[in-house]
Formats: C-alpha cells, sequence, structure tokens
C-alpha cells in the first residue's frame, strides 16, 4: 500500500488565542518540519498546552492560521486522520485494553485482520501484552499512559502531540513512557511533546520550542538551548528564577 503524503511541515502563522478579550497566546510564528523531536518548555501559564491544543485542531484561532504545508491535495479528513494526542491524563474506554486500541481502528475502517496485527504489535511495544483483556480503567496511571500511547502507535500517525506525557508518574514508568515515544519516533512520526522535567527535555528533545506569557521567545537546537540560552527569559527559566524575577522584556 502506498504510503499517504506528508501533511507537513506544520505552518503557524500568527496565532493568537484570547478569552474573554485577554490573549494567552500572542501572535505565534513558526514553522515545524517533519524529523527532529520537538518539546515546547515555559513556565506554568506560558501557553504550552493551548498551543499543542490549537495545533491538534482542539481549538479555533483567535487570530492567525494553522496550516499544514504538506496536506493541500489531501483534505480536512487527511489531515485529522494523520495525527494524534496524548494528554497528561488519557481517556480510557469502558472496556479492555485491546478494546480500547481496536476502536479508533475500527472507526478508520481497518478489516479485522490489520486491526489484529496492530493490536498486538501495539501491546508488545508497550509492554501490555499481559493486560490485554484487562479493563482499562483498573489499569494503574501509568499503565493507562502506556496504553494511550499503545493507541497512538496502532494509528501511525504523522505527528504525534504529547501534552505533559509523564507528569503524574514515578521514575519507572516514566522511562518506559520515553522508550515508547522513542519507539514511535524512530518508526517516522514527528514528535511535539510539553513538559516540565528539563532532564526530560535534555533526553528527548532534539530542538527546544520556549513559550513565555504566551509568546513564543527563542526557538534553538537542544544542546544549544541548554548550553548557551540566547534570551533573558530563557536563563532564567533554566536557573529556576523566571517566576520570581520581573523580567524587562516580559509581557505584563
Amino acid at each position: 500500500m502506498t504510503a499517504p503524503p506528508s501533511i507537513l511541515p506544520l505552518v503557524l502563522d500568527g496565532l493568537v488565542f484570547a478569552v474573554a478579550g485577554r490573549p494567552l497566546i500572542k501572535s505565534i510564528t513558526c514553522r515545524l518540519e517533519r524529523g527532529p523531536r520537538t518539546v515546547i518548555l515555559g513556565p506554568n501559564g506560558a501557553g504550552k498546552s493551548l498551543l499543542l491544543r490549537l495545533c491538534h485542531g482542539l481549538l479555533t484561532p483567535t487570530a492567525g492560521t494553522v496550516s499544514w504545508a504538506g496536506a493541500a491535495a489531501g483534505g480536512r479528513d487527511a489531515i485529522s486522520r494523520a495525527q494524534a494526542m496524548v494528554f497528561q491524563r488519557p481517556v480510557m474506554l469502558r472496556r479492555s485494553v485491546a478494546a480500547n486500541i481496536a476502536y479508533p481502528l475500527a472507526l478508520r475502517g481497518l478489516g479485522r485482520r490489520d486491526r489484529r496485527h496492530r493490536i498486538a504489535e501495539a501491546l508488545e511495544v508497550s509492554g501490555l501484552k499481559r493486560f490485554s483483556d484487562s479493563w482499562a480503567r483498573v489499569l494503574s496511571v501509568g499503565e493507562q499512559q502506556k496504553l494511550a500511547l499503545a493507541r497512538a502507535w496502532a494509528l501511525a500517525p504523522q505527528i504525534l502531540f504529547l501534552d505533559e506525557p509523564t507528569a503524574s508518574l514515578d521514575p519507572a514508568a516514566t522511562a518506559k513512557v520515553e522508550e515508547i515515544i522513542l519507539a514511535i519516533d524512530a518508526r517516522g512520526t514527528k514528535i511535539v511533546m510539553t513538559t516540565h522535567d528539563l532532564h526530560q527535555a535534555r533526553r528527548l528533545g532534539d530542538e527546544v520550542v520556549f513559550l513565555h506569557r504566551g509568546r513564543l521567545v527563542e526557538r534553538a537546537p537542544a544542546d544549544q538551548f541548554f548550553a548557551s540560552p540566547q534570551t533573558e527569559e530563557a536563563a532564567a527559566f533554566l536557573a529556576g528564577r523566571l517566576s520570581t524575577k520581573r523580567l524587562k522584556r516580559g509581557s505584563p
């Protein structure tokens, strides 16, 4: 079967999102290409989760555009099918682990044989094979997050948005989730994720997009960002003092 054309790059142009007249995302313009794992960093309230939701189409911009430069001929359905998102607290369907993976595949119209193959593969990659027939909602928080990633693996999206995927997990569960993320990346899926964990950002990030008060303040290769941040805001964030220091260039 011929692979569908890529919907990437993702292009944000003058992106604004406001609530009750208050802008929370402020004129963000950037382009996300295939390849590097993109980590979005910033203090609490910087707009990281909002930005992911705008990119994924869960929110409508107040101004500006979100466009997929590679999908001119594919239409809205192709764009929707080519992306997936995993939240900090994923939603589990009231069914078994295997059925949680099967359901979105059935919605995509995959035949039973293809579904069985993808389910088996996703269970193997996520380490959930022994839980295949277990009720998904009784799994631990870490196992539920692995299941959410298994669903994403089975869908084989071109781009996967991850919103703080390990925020509530212990170190062992975090390590397993990171392993699955790297496996998804290795298969060719573009990873765009938020995290509050700087060690995780160093481990997983190829590039960093740094937000502060709804603005894109700095973007750089990860090693460069951590070694030599170019803005006062980024340097203060890495030093752990952004929330307490009043910065001259920070917007009110």
